[in-house]
């Protein structure tokens, strides 16, 4: 049985190019035009190089081959992840590798030269390294999935605090939506960031777009005040809505240490800034027509 697990293995790695040709054959199109970044010879050496590994899994140390196989498996789920290659498709043209390497031998195979035990032990050796090289694709694909997410979700957060410089030493900061324990720190983190980077003498919280305030909410505030007070940015709070206000007080919350005005036009006049006068000749204009 040896020899014909010898025999098997040297015939597949002696057809590798062959066969490597007739994996091509059998990808679909849309496979085909994502990897077009790389040479047709360099996709077929790749693939000669997987056909080789698999024959000689037939005849060599498990060890050494699974080690050639991870290798490749590493290698080769970059270049798929890269070139924007599913993990369905990935994972089906693994399938493709079994049918051209008993391609090689429909004839033996017709004329029942190799005992069933024979094939069944081909199987029990090439499987075990397709299945390997499966578990290195998802866990590739997994991880990039992952950092894809990370990175989305830290634009997102970046975009859920954002500061808008209005001059120098002074921006606005317009909070919209909840504010949990992770976001405050996120906002904070934001704040002290921006307001040493920028040099700013002036923060505005603009709070219009918070639905809700609660005992937590304030809290949270109160600490992004007193961590800015301590770089030298003075803070003040808009936006802060009649039914906003109501529960604050029905909270028992005391916001006397903390400026605030009820809009962010009323805030920015606070601190020098006010609406530019109507350009009387644009009056004239206006009513002109």
């Amino acid at each position: 049985m040896r020899d014909e697990l010898l025999y098997i293995g040297k015939k597949i790695i002696d057809n590798k190019q062959e066969l490597a040709i007739q994996f091509s054959d059998l990808m679909d199109s849309e496979y085909k035009r994502k990897l077009v970044y790389h040479e047709e010879s360099e996709v077929l050496k790749w693939r000669a190089e997987l056909i080789e590994y698999l024959g000689e899994s037939l005849f060599e140390e498990r060890s050494v081959v699974l080690k050639k196989i991870v290798q490749w498996g590493t290698d080769i789920g970059k270049v798929a992840v890269e070139n924007g290659l599913s993990l369905s498709q990935t994972l089906k043209s693994l399938a493709l590798f079994r049918t051209v390497i008993w391609g090689v031998f429909t004839e033996e195979l017709q004329q029942k030269q190799f005992a069933p035990i024979t094939m069944l032990d081909v199987s029990k050796k090439i499987d075990p390294m397709l299945d390997q090289l499966n578990h290195i694709f998802v866990e590739i694909y997994e991880e990039h999935n992952t950092e894809t997410i990370k990175r989305a979700y830290a634009a997102l957060e970046e975009l859920s605090v954002p500061i808008v410089p209005l001059s120098e030493g002074i921006a606005v900061m317009p909070i919209v939506g909840q504010i949990d324990t992770h976001r405050s720190q996120l906002i904070m983190e934001t704040a002290l960031e921006k307001s040493a980077q920028l040099q700013l003498s002036y923060l505005i919280f603009d709070i219009s777009g918070v639905l809700i305030v609660d005992t937590m909410v304030a809290d949270n505030i109160f600490q992004i005040v007193k961590a800015l007070q301590l770089i030298g940015t003075k803070t003040m709070i808009t936006g802060i809505r009649p039914e906003i206000a109501q529960t604050v007080v029905d909270l028992g919350v005391d916001f006397g240490t903390i400026k605030t005005r009820a809009t962010l036009e009323k805030g920015l006049e606070e601190i020098g800034f006010s609406k530019l006068p109507e350009n009387p000749q644009r009056k004239k204009d206006k009513w002109r027509y």
